[in-house]
């Protein structure tokens, strides 16, 4: 099985792209972030001509995440990460697909920081550590992948000040990823990669792509019973390099 999580950064937009990866990389499942378009408006019509079903949550112009499977319809198990019914953020859902449980993450970015929107993000972090503990508790078969916004450490930032001050790399959440990491779950291209860098974003300024300065903050964290399995992975940088590219590219996996 191969599993996929890409930030799309508005699916509509991006759909040729989109759908050129979808044919070369043949990903078995695929989580998506930032749709960034209305339910009605999502392109399910031309995913399913592309041999993939899927599921979404979406608000129009901004979150919004959907899980496709290659050859299955995606089992929807959550649509909310429980822990606040208050929160009608389209930023968590929950499928099973042949015998695995995916979670599709698009974690809140938290800037400007401090202030509301760093407090929301912690709060979240929070909600889904809780959530995961409940998933490993059950024994599923289970990955949790998605734009978490957080660069684990300093390894997962290119060699810069200039971040500093960002929500992404701030003491707290990347104590909250740890901490979650610790409770039983492989963060898979670490574990694959182990001390190399490697990116799976890059801003829209000025050649920070052709420079390579990148960030990774796109994860797939497989629960104990899945670790063993890991086989492979990687990221499929040169999708960020194509015309009308999200700032993102795809992070993959496979499992035996």
């Amino acid at each position: 099985m191969k599993i996929a999580t890409f930030n799309i950064n508005n699916v509509n937009k991006r759909l040729p792209n989109l759908l050129r990866w979808l044919k070369r990389s043949k990903p078995d499942v695929v989580c998506l972030q930032e749709l960034k378009c209305a339910p009605a408006s999502f392109p399910e019509k031309e995913l399913l001509k592309a041999g993939y079903s899927a599921i979404w949550e979406s608000e129009t112009s901004w979150n919004g995440v959907a899980i496709l499977a290659k050859g299955a319809m995606p089992v929807a198990t959550a649509r909310r990460l429980p822990g606040d019914p208050s929160d009608h953020q389209a930023r968590y859902i929950e499928a099973a697909i042949n015998g695995v449980l995916v979670a599709c993450i698009y974690l809140p970015n938290g800037n400007p920081q401090p202030g509301p929107k760093f407090d929301y993000k912690m709060e979240w972090l929070s909600r889904l550590a809780k959530h995961a503990a409940k998933l490993q508790k059950q024994g599923h078969p289970v990955i949790l992948a998605g734009d978490y916004n957080i660069a684990p450490n300093d390894l997962d930032i290119y060699p810069t000040k200039s971040w500093a001050k960002d929500a992404l790399v701030q003491p707290a959440p990347r104590e909250a990823f740890a901490a979650l990491v610790a409770k039983g779950w492989t963060d898979s291209l670490r574990e694959l990669y182990g001390d190399e860098r490697v990116y799976t974003f890059w801003t829209y300024w000025r050649n920070r792509f052709e420079r390579d300065d990148g960030l990774r903050l796109d994860h797939l964290l497989l629960s104990k019973n899945l670790a063993p399995k890991l086989i492979e992975g990687g990221v499929d940088a040169d999708v960020r390099g194509k015309d009308g590219a999200s700032d993102h590219a795809p992070a993959w996996i496979r499992l035996r």
